[in-house]
């Protein structure tokens, strides 16, 4: 593995108990981090990463991730908010009030959260790295995931903006947008799609030819994340196989 200069660094990766928070955990443990990773039901974590169950909807879940970092790990470095996801439905006029309010909760303001928690002491310190994870899929946004894509540009937009304060504090903040990933919750939510229309499963062809495999996703976080990107911020990288043309 490259030398990303993330030995040592202490890390919070939100989600990170399967398919790519867990792929982002295992690769951050091979380039030397500790780290400290989070899911709203108790599960295995990769082997070597501590766990705490929160659930990053929430004030108090955030409250609850931000005490471990601080007993766990002394501190934060390196920031992943990867949880995140919604509910496919027919129109976007279908969508229940419900349904936006939590999509708005684990897409964007868990991110605002635990951010507001994590990052003065990265400021404090004048070095960190925020990556948030958004999706290709905000471009053209599809309507059976408005509430999805809807929160998840605001997260992009958000993103920039903090980008932008903590800039002159040492402190970079990026997003990964994923295009289509092969991860349980990834294929559950497109056969829930396919279910919902009468002509099945409509998905644009991947011009490189193949889904994503979490890796792919994590290789990015983990540069983003490295010294080898010290002069980006305020950035989105699509990770996507060329599936949503910029």
């Amino acid at each position: 593995m490259p030398d990303y200069g993330i030995a040592g660094k202490r890390a919070v990766v939100t989600g990170g108990s399967r398919g790519i928070g867990a792929a982002i955990v295992t690769q951050l443990l091979a380039a030397g981090a500790t780290v400290l990773t989070t899911a709203r039901s108790a599960g295995p974590a990769p082997e070597g990463a501590s766990f705490v169950q929160a659930d990053v909807r929430t004030r108090a879940g955030a409250q609850t991730i931000a005490s471990a970092a601080q007993e766990v790990l002394g501190g934060v470095d390196l920031l992943i908010h990867n949880a995140g996801g919604a509910r496919p439905h027919p129109s976007a006029l279908e969508i229940p009030d419900d349904e936006w309010q939590d999509a708005l909760s684990v897409n964007l303001l868990a991110a605002v959260r635990l951010d507001a928690l994590l990052a003065p002491g990265m400021r404090e310190r004048r070095s960190g790295s925020i990556v948030h994870i958004s999706t290709a899929a905000i471009r053209p946004p599809f309507p059976p995931f408005l509430h999805y894509v809807a929160a998840k540009t605001a997260l992009e937009a958000y993103s920039q903006g903090l980008a932008a304060e903590l800039a002159p504090a040492g402190v970079r903040v990026n997003t990964v947008s994923p295009g289509r990933t092969a991860t349980p919750g990834g294929v559950a939510t497109r056969e829930q799609w396919a279910s919902l229309s009468s002509g099945g499963l409509d998905l644009p062809g991947v011009p490189l030819g193949r889904d994503g495999d979490p890796d792919d996703i994590a290789n990015a976080v983990l540069f983003l994340l490295s010294d080898q990107a010290n002069w980006l911020t305020g950035s989105g990288l699509a990770v996507d196989g060329g599936e949503y043309p910029r």
